[in-house]
């Protein structure tokens, strides 16, 4: 591994050394994929990373490539103490909003986990039930937090992959490349088509009324 890359991902674990350095030994990350488009699932991923953990190109999952993502998912989840991942679907999000869907999310992980951790750290969320266990929302915390930014990573991928394989079953509407984000042309294609099953209604009146 390059100076460069040891230095990075030392940085990104300043905030576990400072948490590590005052007794926690059990720090899981907690982040979610896919609040903002207008189809298919939230995912929410939790992961307990060993202390000494330097998994190589280990970010924020958008600052990685696909291709790459792929790569650290299985590298991630092999060196992981514990794992955890929720899939929120469409009708829940449209039952209780975004927000709370993301935050039953949450608390499944939190259920989901083999390894009871001693301090939970998530990205940007509060007043969410985490099992009595204490936690700590961090701005951005997935482009600061090396366990938050593996979660990403473990998120994004399970969800990209739920949402290619709906680009078999509904391929008009390119959820191969836009993994039901807004883009213009996904707009479009609503517009044209109508919705299918896996679009938020309440995400997509507007473009349908």
């Amino acid at each position: 591994m390059k100076e460069k890359e040891i230095e990075r991902l030392l940085k990104l674990k300043e905030i576990e050394k400072d948490l590590y350095s005052k007794g926690f030994k059990k720090i899981c990350g907690i982040d979610e994929a896919g609040r903002g488009p207008l189809a298919g699932p939230v995912v929410v991923a939790g992961v307990i990373m060993p202390e000494n953990s330097m998994i190589e190109f280990v970010n924020d999952s958008k600052k990685v490539t696909e291709k790459r993502r792929e790569k650290l998912y299985d590298l991630i989840k092999e060196e992981a103490i514990s794992y955890s991942i929720s899939v929120i679907d469409q009708n829940v999000i449209d039952d209780i909003n975004i927000l709370n869907a993301t935050k039953k999310g949450v608390t499944e992980v939190v259920d989901g986990l083999d390894v009871k951790p001693d301090l939970i750290l998530v990205d940007a969320l509060e007043h969410i039930d985490t099992r009595k266990i204490p936690y700590e929302a961090l701005i951005k915390g997935d482009s600061r937090c090396y366990n938050i930014a593996a979660a990403s990573i473990l998120a994004k991928v399970t969800r990209d992959r739920i949402m290619r394989q709906w680009d078999e079953i509904y391929p008009q509407y390119g959820f191969l490349s836009n993994k039901g984000y807004g883009t213009a042309k996904h707009i479009a294609a609503i517009k044209e088509y109508g919705l299918c099953p896996i679009h938020r209604i309440s995400f997509t009146k507007h473009f349908t009324s």
